[in-house]
């Protein structure tokens, strides 16, 4: 005897809860034509993830109800168990799996351990359940838990397994950063082994502003061993056929359930759902083989681009070439996601740009066969520094330079608005943290895609980016030459920040990884440069904040990861040497 689970990988859009539905009715219909037992959804599958301060309109609250009673109404005659994620509320509102099986909604239950960390805020939003649930399935026994409560050691997926579940089910809406897939089958490795039971992990998938979620859904069996794995990045159902007694030879040879303990084990809640298990042919089990770290990288920005232009309803997008690897990758990546036909690069070249750029600009505008402008602001530049020199004076500083950068930022600007494209910034994070940017200049943006990735990443993603399409995109010029903003003669970025392979090993440290000052002189920096470098991060916090959103790649984005006050005393740096 086995049950077949369905797991519904499904890409929601948040506050959409038509389009989400519809996807929900669509894939309870396909489960139901393979004669599927059980259908699980990731959490809030019909709100989409996260659905913030929408939570706090009573009207949304109402119109959820209403999508949860077509969901009901269509289960009837089904036989199928559908566990989908939503909100309920009365007083309070909660993050919950609403339990349907044939036209009846059969429990509700509530999410019991809020993340409040990194771009989670659900503290502010829902209060937490205080029941784990077990759904005893003609004899079988199903524990059913949301996303966190998997995530904590000695939590509900504990108390579950001493009450003899053979499987614990979870929905899921867990984003996408940097190695985070690898701790991510380590945990559920570890719950499945030392719980002794399946674990079904049905994750979202989907660009929603700054975060991605990358899907990945996982089946795994109580030897800790991965039986089923979907694509990431990707929409998908996936279908395993389970041998629920396959716990239970595992838990008697193992005997691990006889060491749990867990404190909430008594307060368990037991439904019981009638369901004949349904006779069927062997299904071909499929295991999706994971992509590298690179190459995740690479389509977590590739879904997060097309993800924010579609759903908030643009079609094209616009920004600036400059010859540059940063705005080259942006456009590579673009045309990928958006098709090279709504992607325009324009080139603005000043009296300080380089032949060289102008060409590697035009160069990979035609391998990519996006289209190009080529404006030249010289002469509105010097028409702009002589109407204003009596302001400025007559003294080349960096305040011309970053004239030259919000005259460039007016001009996508201004094709933005004539247009509708959605304007893309081009920044990377080692230029972010240093504030080496442009207020109203190379800022100017509605969706900044690679703001989470360092200038040494940058390269690589790079050099990744024409192995992938097996020929040279990305010219090879752009690879070997020094990385410079060109606003004035022979500038070179290197001369005013550090070399990127040393400022990307301080800022990690220093910002990935919260190292204080001293910790960074114990490592061996030199003094100057850890002086420098921490400095112009903690100055730079106002510029970070009037950014444009962006893609989160690490497990430390600035914006909702990183949250440092701007009127800011405390200045580590200062420190140094007696100061």
């Amino acid at each position: 005897m086995k049950l077949r689970i369905a797991m519904a990988q499904l890409n929601q859009t948040v506050g959409d809860l038509e389009k989400n539905t519809e996807k929900i009715l669509k894939s309870i219909k396909e489960a139901y034509e393979k004669k599927t037992d059980i259908i699980v959804f990731p959490e809030l599958a019909i709100t989409g993830y996260p659905p913030e301060d929408l939570i706090l309109k009573t009207q949304f609250l109402r119109d959820i109800k209403i999508k949860l009673k077509e969901i009901i109404e269509y289960s009837k005659e089904k036989n199928i168990l559908i566990l989908v994620g939503g909100v309920d509320w009365d007083i309070e509102s909660y993050n919950s799996a609403f339990i349907i099986y044939n036209g009846k909604l059969e429990y509700t239950y509530k999410k019991m351990f809020l993340p409040n960390y990194s771009v989670f805020d659900e503290k502010r939003y829902f209060s937490p359940g205080y029941e784990p649930l077990m759904i005893d399935f003609e004899n079988i026994k199903i524990g059913i838990n949301i996303c966190e409560d998997l995530w904590v050691p000695n939590g509900p997926s504990l108390a579950l397994a001493q009450n003899g579940a053979n499987i614990i089910i979870n929905l899921s809406a867990s984003p996408f950063y940097k190695n985070k897939n690898k701790s991510k089958v380590e945990m559920l490795k570890t719950r499945a082994s030392e719980l002794s039971t399946w674990i079904i992990y049905t994750n979202l998938v989907g660009g929603q502003d700054e975060v991605v979620f990358d899907g990945g859904s996982i089946i795994l069996n109580p030897y800790g061993e991965i039986k089923s794995r979907g694509p990431l990045f990707e929409e998908t159902i996936l279908y395993y056929d389970i041998d629920p007694y396959e716990t239970t030879r595992a838990n008697l040879r193992e005997g691990k359930r006889k060491h749990h303990n867990s404190s909430i084990a008594d307060s368990v809640k037991t439904i019981k759902i009638k369901h004949e298990i349904k006779e069927n042919e062997k299904i071909k089990n499929v295991e999706y083989i994971w992509e590298n770290e690179i190459h995740q990288i690479y389509k977590a920005i590739k879904l997060g681009i097309k993800d924010y232009v579609q759903k908030n309803g643009f079609k094209d997008v616009v920004f600036g070439l400059s010859g540059g690897m940063d705005s080259a990758i942006v456009a590579a990546i673009a045309c990928d996601a958006l098709g090279s036909e709504n992607v325009i690069g324009i080139m603005m070249p000043s009296e300080f740009s380089s032949i060289g750029s102008i060409e590697d600009s035009e160069k990979l505008a035609n391998n990519l066969n996006m289209k190009i402008y080529n404006i030249n602001i010289k002469n509105t530049y010097n028409k702009m520094v002589e109407e204003i020199e009596e302001i400025i004076g007559k003294d080349f500083d960096v305040t011309q330079e970053n004239l030259q950068a919000r005259i460039r930022g007016n001009i996508v600007m201004a094709y933005s608005n004539k247009f509708g494209n959605l304007a893309l910034a081009t920044s990377n994070k080692s230029e972010s943290a240093v504030g080496y940017s442009t207020l109203y200049g190379d800022m100017v943006g509605g969706f900044s895609p690679i703001k989470d990735i360092y200038k040494t990443e940058i390269y690589k993603l790079a050099k990744f980016y024409n192995e992938l399409h097996n020929k040279e995109i990305i010219p090879n010029e752009i690879f070997i030459k020094a990385p410079s903003a060109e606003l004035r003669p022979d500038q070179k970025d290197e001369d005013s920040l550090l070399p990127y392979e040393l400022l990307d090993e301080i800022l990690f440290k220093y910002i990935d990884r919260e190292m204080s000052v001293d910790e960074l002189i114990e490592l061996g920096y030199k003094l100057e440069d850890i002086k420098k470098i921490t400095r112009l991060v903690d100055l730079s916090e106002y510029k970070r904040r009037q950014a444009a959103i962006g893609i989160k790649l690490s497990e430390r984005a600035f914006g909702r990861d990183r949250r440092m006050p701007i009127t800011n005393g405390y200045r580590a740096w200062t420190r140094i040497e007696g100061e």
